[in-house]
């Protein structure tokens, strides 16, 4: 399980995460909803272990994430972001095995693990040679992909992975990750300023602004029942215009 308890993080005068608590439980997947600069990925980097909370625990399995503590917690995670954040100067393959490889893996045990996972997440064997500028965004992306579950790890920490995308690739990929978070069985903590995405992944989401938390719940509570003006302002600003509503 990850907790935050009551977590503060500032940037000089600016609060980036103010008093946030949340859980994300064994199994399921929470959206962390909002606009650019609500908290949302600073709240990763928190979990992670790349920022420390100005007050305030995050927690890992009960042990709470410090520089003594990092590398065990990271070894429990997956990180994928925008375009996988792949290596330039690395194959595809050589990219989705650096964790691996750090860890000493045979290679045949490399082989088969990343055979395996190239045919869950979609990505043709063939294009596992092919270096980053020769794969479309929808591939790198699932590379990233396959690099974060390469070591198994139960918990996957997903930073707006479809915002690079096009409208095709963004909802053919989002079939994939449904499939593969549904398979694998995963805890998900997943970044987005998309609504659709936010409705389409969503067993819990957290709404964000300006480093608060405005309401929590299913995708039904906030469009249903909003907390506060903001989240209908929000969810409303996402909505496609009436005419083309009325032209589908």
């Amino acid at each position: 399980m990850i907790a935050l308890r009551d977590v503060t993080k500032t940037f000089g005068a600016r609060v980036a995460v103010d008093h946030v608590s949340l859980a994300l439980e064994p199994g399921t997947t929470r959206i962390l909803l909002g606009s650019s600069g609500s908290g949302k990925s600073t709240i990763l980097r928190l979990v992670l272990g790349l920022l420390a909370p100005d007050t305030g625990e995050v927690l890992v399995d009960d042990v709470v994430v410090s520089r003594g503590t990092r590398r065990d917690a990271l070894r429990r995670m997956g990180y994928v972001v925008q375009e996988g954040a792949l290596y330039p100067h690395m194959t595809a393959a050589e990219n989705a095995t650096l964790a691996a490889r750090a860890e000493g893996w045979a290679r045949a045990r490399m082989a088969a693990r990343l055979a395996g996972l190239a045919e869950l997440v979609g990505l043709e064997r063939s294009l596992l040679d092919h270096y980053p500028a020769e794969l479309s965004g929808g591939q790198r992306q699932r590379t990233g992909l396959i690099r974060a579950l390469m070591l198994d790890p139960p918990v996957l920490l997903l930073d707006e992975p479809l915002g690079a995308l096009d409208p095709i690739s963004r909802a053919e990929l989002q079939t994939e990750l449904l499939r593969v978070f549904h398979e694998l069985r995963k805890s998900v903590l997943l970044v987005t300023h998309g609504v659709r995405e936010a409705f389409v992944f969503g067993t819990t989401i957290t709404l964000l602004n300006e480093g608060r938390v405005v309401q929590e719940g299913t995708f039904a509570d906030l469009a249903r029942r909003p907390a506060d003006p903001y989240v209908a302002q929000f969810l409303r600003a996402q909505a496609p215009p009436a005419a083309m509503t009325a032209a589908l």
